[in-house]
């Protein structure tokens, strides 16, 4: 059989059947009509992105467009602050009115600080942006005073707690049998010292057996039984469908001034920027420390969704250390970028200590990372 063989500056000539051109660009003009009207059909999914970056030792832009302290303490005693404690947010590209198409899901692919979320666990089916953006902003409301309250405590202030119903989902199966206004005194024979408090024990629970609350209504004492439901967020849980408000009394006015963010995730940052500011000298020793957790009044730092893309919106603001809930870890390692610190923090006091740490110039490989975890 013959052989054909080539030297390395020499190639086989093709000839081009009689006829046969415009068929082979036609073939061609109509994959590339169809790849791009593909490409283009609405997706179900969302894009989450790294969002503005906020440090809460700074100024925020309020809706005047006046720059004013994002944490204001106007009448207790309050100490000089270096460096940042940067709170990080997720932007998120797409909803059911709007949604993304595939070719901007495949580029966010291709980007390692982006991530393609099933547009169910943003915004469940019934779910409006509006109420979606309702609720984030009430968790935002909530989670301001949650860390007010972790601060203080952490200060040595005794605080009462209050835990009320604000809203109920409609079908949930708090629906029909609490009432937005209740007051939550106990659940499973538990106190309900904060909503985080609450959640713990439903979770704990499960979606097999009701729970059975204590409750306040109208000043009289009742007690209902609730099963809880599986969410469908990305890290499904067990939920009874409300949306829980915190009352603290606290000794002295403490202000946050932060608008058009939602959810729960700064708790804990927002808490050490306020001790920050109670306490001589500066928390971070100068340095720009970013980082991210929900919070209870008792100082137990929870996980957050996004922690990869707020690990690089820290990177992108200048921050070289980032505080991560340790119940983050599974998302946190293999996705640390370049140039950024991660140390893994279960409660306030380790954040503390980090801070602590880094300021006086300690050992931080002694320090708690998710990589050791």
């Amino acid at each position: 059989m013959p052989v054909a063989i080539f030297t390395d500056n020499e190639l086989p000539i093709a000839r081009r059947p009689r006829g046969g051109g415009w068929f082979g660009w036609g073939l061609i003009a109509v994959a590339i009509v169809s790849i791009t009207t593909i490409a283009l059909v609405p997706s179900p999914y969302v894009i989450e992105k790294p969002g503005p970056v906020f440090d809460v030792l700074g100024t925020a832009q309020n809706s005047d467009d006046e720059e004013v302290p994002l944490i204001e303490i106007p009448v207790e005693e309050t100490y000089p602050t270096e460096g940042s404690l940067n709170m990080l947010t997720v932007s998120i590209t797409g909803n059911r009115e709007s949604p993304v198409n595939w070719l901007d899901v495949a580029f966010a692919f291709l980007n390692r600080s982006s991530a393609v979320v099933p547009i169910d666990s943003v915004y469940p089916e019934g779910v409006t942006v509006e109420q979606s953006n309702e609720q984030n902003a009430v968790q935002m409301t909530d989670s301001q005073q949650v860390a007010i309250a972790a601060a203080l405590i952490n200060l040595g202030y005794d605080l009462e707690t209050t835990v009320t119903i604000g809203q109920i989902g409609e079908g949930a199966p708090a629906d029909g049998v609490l009432e937005a206004g209740d007051v939550v005194t106990s659940v499973n024979s538990e106190p309900v010292t904060d909503d985080a408090s609450l959640r713990d024990v439903i979770q704990d629970n499960g979606i097999e057996e009701p729970v059975t609350l204590g409750i306040i209504r109208d000043g009289k004492p009742l007690t209902l039984e609730v099963t809880p439901v599986m969410s469908e967020a990305e890290q499904p849980t067990p939920i009874i469908g409300v949306v829980l408000s915190n009352a603290y009394e606290f000794p002295f006015d403490v202000t946050i001034q932060l608008e058009n963010v939602g959810g729960p995730s700064a708790g804990q940052m927002f808490a050490l920027g306020i001790i920050d500011k109670l306490t001589p000298g500066a928390l971070t020793g100068g340095e720009d420390v970013a980082g991210t957790g929900t919070i209870t009044a008792d100082g137990e730092i929870g996980a957050i969704g996004g922690i990869r893309q707020k690990m690089y919106g820290a990177l992108d603001a200048g921050a070289t250390y980032f505080l991560a809930p340790q119940s983050n870890c599974d998302a946190v390692v293999g996705n640390i970028p370049d140039g950024l610190t991660v140390f893994a923090v279960s409660t306030l006091d380790d954040s503390i200590e980090v801070l602590n740490t880094i300021s006086e110039g300690g050992n931080q490989s002694e320090l708690p990372t998710c990589d050791a975890n």
